[in-house]
C-alpha cells in the first residue's frame, strides 16, 4: 500500500473512533444528571461531571474502587500518569471535585483554558516558578479542598518507576493533609492523550489506604513510587 493509501486509512480509523466517541457521548449526556455525585459549584459543571462518570463506567467499561476520600477537609490525590484519560477516571472515581495540579503549557492550550479555568485546575511552571503552584494548592487544602496531580511529572509506561517529583511530598508535609494514592491501568491507548480517550478501554481503578508525609524526604517518595510501579500489581 503506498503512503497515500497508509494516510487515508489512518484517517479514516481516526474519523470512524471520533463518530463512535460522539455517538456515545450523546446517548451519555442524557443520563448525565442522574449519575452526578461531586457538586462543582455550577450547574453546567455538575451534568458535565456526570457525563464523565457515565463515559468512563460504560464507555471505557471502568472497574474497580472509589477513592475514600473524606467527606470534607483536605486531601491530596495522587496516581501513576499512563494517558491523557486518567483525569477523567480519577474523576469519575471521586465523591468530591478535584483540583488538578497541570503543567503550564497545558492548561494554556487553545480552546481548553476556559474550562481548566472553570474546573480550578492549577497551572505550574516546571523550569521557572513551582513554588506559586505550591502556593495555590496549599491554599486550596487549607480551604478544604482535594488537590490532584501526577506525582511522575508526565505520562510514564516504562517498565521502570518514574522518578517523582518531590512536590508531593512537599505539599503533603506542609498542609498535614493525607495521600490518597491511586494506580490506573487497563487503558487502552496507554502512552496516547486524545486518543485514549477515544480508543475504548477496560480501565481498572486500584486505590490503597491514606497515609500522611512526615518530611520532604525520599521515604515518602519511594512508598509512593512502590504503589503507582504498574509492574507491582496484578488486577483482581
Amino acid at each position: 500500500m503506498g503512503e497515500w493509501g497508509v494516510g487515508f486509512v489512518v484517517a479514516l480509523v481516526f474519523v470512524a473512533a471520533l463518530a463512535i466517541f460522539v455517538v456515545f457521548s450523546v446517548r451519555c449526556w442524557g443520563k448525565a444528571r442522574t449519575l452526578r455525585t461531586a457538586d462543582w459549584g455550577a450547574r453546567w459543571l455538575n451534568v458535565l461531571d456526570g457525563f464523565v462518570r457515565d463515559f468512563c463506567l460504560r464507555y471505557h467499561r471502568m472497574k474497580g474502587d472509589m477513592l475514600p476520600l473524606p467527606e470534607s477537609g483536605g486531601a491530596i490525590v495522587v496516581a501513576n500518569h499512563v494517558s491523557g484519560l486518567d483525569p477523567l477516571l480519577l474523576i469519575a472515581s471521586s465523591r468530591r471535585p478535584l483540583r488538578f495540579i497541570i503543567a503550564r503549557e497545558e492548561y494554556e492550550r487553545f480552546g481548553l483554558r476556559w474550562l481548566f479555568r472553570a474546573v480550578g485546575c492549577i497551572p505550574i511552571d516546571r523550569d521557572a516558578r513551582p513554588d506559586r503552584a505550591l502556593r495555590t494548592a496549599l491554599r486550596a487544602l487549607a480551604d478544604g479542598e482535594v488537590v490532584a496531580l501526577f506525582p511522575q511529572g508526565g505520562i510514564h509506561i516504562a517498565e521502570t518507576p518514574a522518578l517523582l517529583k518531590r512536590g508531593v511530598a512537599r505539599l503533603a508535609q506542609r498542609s498535614g493533609a493525607l495521600v490518597y494514592p491511586a494506580h490506573i491501568d487497563g487503558v487502552r491507548g496507554a502512552g496516547q492523550t486524545l486518543l485514549a480517550v477515544l480508543m475504548r478501554s477496560r480501565a481498572h481503578m486500584r486505590v490503597f489506604e491514606p497515609f500522611p508525609c512526615s518530611d520532604e524526604g525520599s521515604e515518602c517518595l519511594e512508598h509512593l513510587s512502590t504503589l503507582l510501579h504498574k509492574s507491582q500489581w496484578v488486577r483482581t
